[in-house]
């Protein structure tokens, strides 16, 4: 690839790209919604991860669609990223990847090549998962985006939304956070020694294996973690009637992260996303590094799983059998004045 579509591919993307949580809610309250339909499951009323709809008592078809600009100079790479990420939200809701649609901005004044290995990325993670890429929609643009409109299929029974948690649920997080810290850092220079290529393996994981282990055990609520951050997205997991309590020594860290955040290498989405979810939030002892990794937005994430108590154990033991670097992070509990408590034990 030229040196000039380098400058011009990577100059930060990935979920810091996404508007800041909350700045869309009062306009989706405005919006014309028609009938109310009972087969509708879930909507974005509840923020979650993907929208649900009952075609039967044993099917329901699962919806979502994501893309952004890249964060990684390698077209390739961020085909596999930007389609991994796509994918997670029907992972998420408990479902399995049937389809996928491409969706392509690109500068027509760009070698049609890198696009071409955009879309080989992309392509090769839905064949991963599963699904079968059906086609797409491409428009000329000033900079490169792409990502997928996927549709999956999940059990209603078996639906994992984002807020139906329970008091004394262990929260498993199934990925290591400081993605966002460590794309930071690799753009001026300033990544640890490999600290990105842990980055990039992470990102490409499918969360298809973590799906697939906690379907085996109680699961009663998922998301995952992404552009909000680890904070933003269990925000809204509690869901305005739920509390809990997080262990951040417990939490998987990506190596170089948290040097990243010692060097003041932050995002802007990650200031965003303290600003929203800062007040329902309260560290007790946390390094500030710590909180920064915890605010961080994460493209590509992992799962973070409320799951039964007496399932948690195993469920963590079997998704790091599968190579996955899981964690028991917290447990939920009955509503309390602090909605997040993030303590860090010596």
């Amino acid at each position: 690839m030229a040196q000039e579509d380098k400058i011009i591919f990577c100059t930060g993307g990935g979920c810091t790209a996404k508007l800041g949580a909350g700045v869309l809610s009062h306009i989706l309250e405005k919006l014309p919604r028609g009938e109310p339909d009972p087969n509708l499951l879930v909507g974005y009323d509840s923020r979650d991860d993907a929208a649900v709809y009952r075609i039967t008592d044993e099917i329901a078809l699962v919806q979502t669609v994501d893309f952004f600009p890249p964060m990684v100079d390698d077209p390739y790479t961020f085909g596999q990223i930007a389609a991994a990420n796509a994918l997670s939200d029907v992972y998420a809701m408990g479902g399995e990847v049937k389809t996928a649609l491409n969706l392509v901005c690109f500068p027509e004044s760009m070698d049609l090549n890198v696009l071409g290995e955009i879309l080989r990325g992309g392509a090769e993670k839905v064949a991963e998962a599963g699904g079968i890429l059906a086609g797409g929609h491409s428009i000329a643009d000033t900079g490169v985006k792409y990502g997928l409109s996927v549709i999956g299929l999940v059990d209603p029974r078996r639906l994992t939304a984002n807020d139906t948690g329970k008091p004394g649920d262990k929260l498993i997080l199934t990925k290591a956070l400081g993605v966002g810290l460590i794309c930071t850092a690799n753009r001026v220079g300033e990544a640890a020694p490999g600290a990105m290529d842990a980055a990039v393996a992470s990102m490409t994981t499918l969360n298809k294996s973590a799906a697939e282990c906690s379907r085996r055990y109680a699961v009663h609520a998922a998301t995952d973690v992404t552009g909000f951050s680890f904070l933003g997205h269990l925000h809204e997991m509690m869901g305005g009637r739920l509390s809990c309590r997080i262990d951040a020594s417990a939490v998987p860290v990506l190596p170089g992260a948290w040097q990243a955040a010692d060097d003041c290498l932050f995002t802007a989405a990650g200031q965003r996303n303290r600003n929203h979810t800062g007040p329902f939030v309260r560290f007790e002892g946390v390094p500030f590094a710590m909180e920064e990794i915890l605010f961080d937005p994460q493209t590509s994430g992992g799962l973070l799983l409320a799951v039964a108590p007496e399932d948690a154990a195993p469920l963590e033991t079997e998704l790091k059998r599968v190579g996955l670097p899981a964690a028991i992070v917290g447990e939920i509990t009955e509503r309390q004045d602090t909605e997040i408590l993030v303590s860090y034990p010596e």
